[in-house]
């Protein structure tokens, strides 16, 4: 018997030394980030930058090691979490798998899908640190704050030198060509105001946990280094997207807002929503300012690859005019409706779960905003090999042929019985580079024995809660799912227990960062 658990560590450890040979055989060879010669030219005025913010660096290594992320030794792994790479989730697969990301942080622009998928972002301009949390004087920021970077005329790549809360006096109005990178740090966005995009194009949000916005306004606030103009009441979304365009919103947190999480209006497309994970809000997205406002009819949003979870009632999304396509989410939560919509939309809904709540009157998926049934028979509203659970139904509507469905396909969708590897890693990452623990390490491989004997799917969300668990990472949900399979499964019942004590969690995080045991 001790033979055969020996043989069983050992097997055990040589698939864990496998799985991360294989991670480093895909690292690319470090590359420097190119940095145009010239000094950009101010959008509005014309006037070239000669002099650059002490904050924008030339050198991405520079920033790497401002953030500590450099690589202290050989031994250092990513913190990225276990089966982070080739889960078929394409925009993870294609920047995760490389152990040197934090050197090469502006490939993440060419990891979109979707309708948003040409968002460049701040791809093509320098790096911004941003150092201070503050945000006192929302006319003339101070340098090295996030509403300093973002106002710039120039291309900016935003990243943070520190874990950090920033509590906005006034919405937060960025200027076009700017990417804000939470990875690495845990970064928030809480308790004031939230984020604007309007009137600007080429905006890319990862990595940020925004909640707890309010409503702010009647107030001077800048936009750019040129100007700056007087507020009205803003409605205390999370992000609020105005009239913009390629705009690409990937791995945030959001939740607790005074009116929704994100939201597009007044003419603004070319939009993707990925990996994001929703919880605690009532009218989660609206996509459409009006059912009179038809300018809204260009508008065409991918929403992929994210979780609706706990906490949320409507509205993910709801739509007007425009081509949605709703494609690999994980809706686990809703009260009234998940998906619904006024004014004639065409929404795609393809690959995605839909887990229907108790309630027996609110199983539908779906609804029709405002309207009677003889009109919304004709609009083009179609339910593609979606997974319905505990009695969830969508109601389709219109016509049945792929060419009424053309501008509302983005891109091809996985089966959904995959969905919940393509949603794992949903909210903000936390991406460290940190040396992994000899004992974590024999830990999470002697977990892994106990889990070979299972059938596939317990195995595999057993196998990787032990790991996070071993870790010191949340498993809460991995072994929830566990459970659902088996709920008399001894090993992952006392995992449960164990990951839910106080004492496991991290302590050096913030409270907001954990999930709310339930």
């Amino acid at each position: 018997m001790a033979v055969s658990r020996s043989l069983l560590a050992l097997s055990a450890s040589l698939v864990v030394l496998a799985f991360f040979v294989c991670v480093n055989a895909s690292t690319i060879a470090h590359e420097t980030e190119e940095i145009k010669s010239q000094s950009p030219t101010n959008s509005s005025t014309g006037e070239k930058y000669v002099a650059w913010n002490e904050h924008a660096v030339e050198n991405p290594e520079e920033v790497a090691a401002l953030v500590d992320m450099t690589i202290r030794n050989s031994t250092e792994r990513r913190k990225l979490g276990f089966f982070s790479c080739a889960t078929g989730n394409p925009i993870d697969d294609c920047w995760r798998c490389d152990r040197n990301w934090h050197l090469r942080r502006k490939r993440l622009a060419n990891c979109a899908i979707g309708f948003g998928r040409n968002a460049v972002g701040g791809r093509d301009g320098r790096y911004y640190v941003v150092t201070d949390p503050s945000d006192n004087d929302v006319v003339n920021p101070r340098p090295g704050t996030l509403r300093h970077a973002v106002i710039q005329d120039r291309p900016l790549w935003i990243v943070f030198k520190r874990d950090m809360v920033i509590t906005l006096k006034q919405e937060l109005i960025m200027n076009s060509f700017k990417t804000i990178d939470g990875r690495g740090v845990n970064v928030a966005i809480a308790g004031g105001a939230c984020i604007t995009i309007q009137y600007v194009t080429n905006i890319i949000i990862h990595g940020i946990n925004i909640h707890d916005c309010r409503r702010t306004g009647n107030a001077m606030v800048r936009s750019s280094p040129s100007h700056y103009g007087w507020r009205t009441m803003a409605d205390g979304d999370a992000i609020s997207i105005f009239g913009s365009s390629h705009i690409w919103i990937d791995h945030n947190s959001l939740s607790n807002c005074a009116d929704g999480l994100i939201d597009a209006i007044m003419g603004s497309t070319a939009i993707t929503i990925s990996n994001n994970y929703l919880t605690h809000h009532n009218e989660v997205m609206l996509m459409g300012h009006s059912d009179s406002y038809t300018r809204d009819k260009v508008m065409q949003v991918t929403i992929a690859y994210n979780h609706f979870g706990e906490g949320l009632i409507q509205r993910m999304p709801r739509c007007r005019h425009g081509y949605f396509h709703v494609v690999n989410n994980d809706y686990t939560h809703w009260v009234m409706y998940a998906i619904g919509g006024s004014a004639n939309p065409t929404i795609n809904s393809q690959g995605n779960r839909f887990l229907a709540p108790a309630n027996p009157f609110a199983k539908e998926v779906t609804k029709r905003v405002g309207s009677w049934q003889g009109e919304w028979k004709q609009w083009n509203w179609r339910s593609q090999g979606d997974l319905m659970l505990n009695g969830a139904y969508f109601t389709k509507s219109g016509a049945a042929t792929p060419a009424s469905y053309a501008r509302a396909s983005s891109l091809g969708a996985k089966p959904s019985s995959v969905v919940s590897m393509l949603t794992y890693s949903s909210g903000a990452l936390k991406c460290r580079i940190v040396l992994m623990d000899d004992r974590k390490e024999t830990q999470a491989i002697e977990e892994l024995p106990k889990a070979i004997a299972f059938k596939p799917d317990l195995q595999l969300l057993h196998l990787r809660a032990a790991f996070f668990a071993s870790m010191r990472e949340t498993s809460i949900r991995d072994c929830e799912a566990a459970l659902n399979l088996d709920p008399c499964h001894k090993d992952t019942i006392k995992l449960y227990h164990k990951v839910r004590e106080p004492s496991h969690r991290q302590t050096h995080l913030p409270s907001y960062l954990y999930p709310k045991l339930r």
